[in-house]
């Protein structure tokens, strides 16, 4: 059972991986990190019931909670970076460099 639970997990960091890499749109980046997100928690939840622990659900929650900051703070800037720019394309981030 915890067999398929870290294929899975493995698979959707990978899928994240392979979106974060590819991809041009800010938006899908962020899901694609998101989805890493998940992946990895996936994997802590399966190794903790493997262990029969709690210590992979509090690590869990504490990357949701910083999962969410993250999703925040990367709206707020995205939002900015279009009212200035007008568009959602990665290379728009070159304005955060200097």
């Amino acid at each position: 059972m915890i067999e398929h639970a870290l294929y899975l997990s493995v698979a959707l960091f990978c899928l994240g991986v392979l979106g974060v890499i590819t991809r041009r749109n800010v938006f899908v980046v962020f899901m694609a990190i998101e989805l890493m997100l998940n992946g990895a928690n996936l994997g802590f939840i399966a190794f903790a019931r493997l262990h029969e622990s709690m210590d992979g659900h509090v690590l869990a929650l504490l990357v949701m909670a910083v999962a969410a900051a993250e999703a925040a703070l990367a709206l707020a800037v995205i939002i900015l970076l279009h009212k200035h720019k007008g568009k959602l394309d990665t290379n728009v981030f070159n304005l955060l460099r200097g």
